[in-house]
């Protein structure tokens, strides 16, 4: 199943990636880069080098690594741990990805997949360089280093542009639907899911989060809600009985149609696969 949350853990407390599975994750993503401060970046590939050493992560998996850009002065090192530890690592996300050749520059030392997470106007302008990369996986939307280097709000509507940009590219290259950036509300439920949904109908497959109290509400928002599951149940179940277009409950329903219900229903699977809840909600 293709992940639909990814949950950020600090490589300084490697131990919590146990936790983060418990919590429902779908994946893990132990975070050398913004979770961790300059002064701590070598203690935190210490801990997270005895953590992968004990041999954890593949069992746990799929955890992956966020390491920091390649302009850094921490590149190499994250570079060095990654060959280290590569086989039992389900991927690596490059911050601050900005065309193929910084992909180039990770691919050729590890042969990881990876997740490119773009979070800068260049970034954006490149995504058409980024998605011709052998070895990129997925796209991740940066919201919050995007919006800084534009000089605008993290704001849904005003960041619109950008996200549909990384929507289509994606798609066009035959990639993983990407995965929405971080909401940075902790403690509401709601805002979480109405960020999830709200990304699920633009077309995006999965979500970052920062908080493991995040994971149940971003896997709700993935949901379907009632009325949509419902049409696409009875648009599947009516395409069993007949061919070519055809006419249901007022409108018409051909093969793009009978695709997008399918698309509604294997979401509305994946969501229930991480909560039992979901797959008893009424259609």
């Amino acid at each position: 199943m293709t992940a639909l949350s990814y949950l950020f853990v600090p490589a300084t407390r490697p131990e919590r990636i146990a936790k983060a599975f418990a919590a429902g994750a779908h994946a893990v993503i132990a975070d050398l880069e913004d979770a961790v401060d300059a002064s701590q970046k070598g203690a935190a590939r210490e801990a997270l080098d005895v953590f992968l050493s004990a041999g954890d992560a593949a069992r746990l998996r799929p955890v992956w690594v966020r390491i920091n850009a390649v302009s850094t002065a921490w590149f190499t090192d994250d570079l060095a741990l990654l060959k280290k530890h590569g086989p039992c690592l389900a991927g690596v996300m490059l911050s601050k990805s900005e065309s193929s050749a910084d992909l180039d520059m990770l691919a050729s030392k590890v042969a990881l997949p990876i997740m490119a997470l773009v979070e800068s106007a260049r970034g954006i302008l490149q995504l058409g360089d980024l998605c011709s990369h052998p070895q990129l996986q997925r796209l991740a939307f940066g919201s919050a280093d995007l919006a800084r280097d534009m000089g605008c709000a993290d704001a849904w509507d005003i960041l619109y542009p950008a996200r549909m940009q990384m929507l289509l590219h994606a798609a066009s290259a035959g990639l993983p639907a990407p995965v929405d950036g971080v909401t940075f509300a902790l403690d509401d439920a709601q805002a979480v899911t109405d960020d999830v949904r709200r990304a699920a109908q633009a077309g995006f497959g999965a979500k970052l989060c920062i908080h493991p109290a995040q994971i149940a509400p971003a896997h709700l928002g993935f949901a379907p809600e009632a009325a949509q599951l419902g049409w696409a149940r009875r648009v599947l179940a009516f395409a069993l009985a007949g061919s070519g277009a055809q006419r249901l409950d007022g409108q018409m329903v051909d093969l793009p149609v009978i695709e997008r219900a399918r698309q509604v229903i294997d979401r509305h699977e994946a969501a229930a696969a991480s909560d039992p809840k979901i797959g008893t909600k009424p259609a």
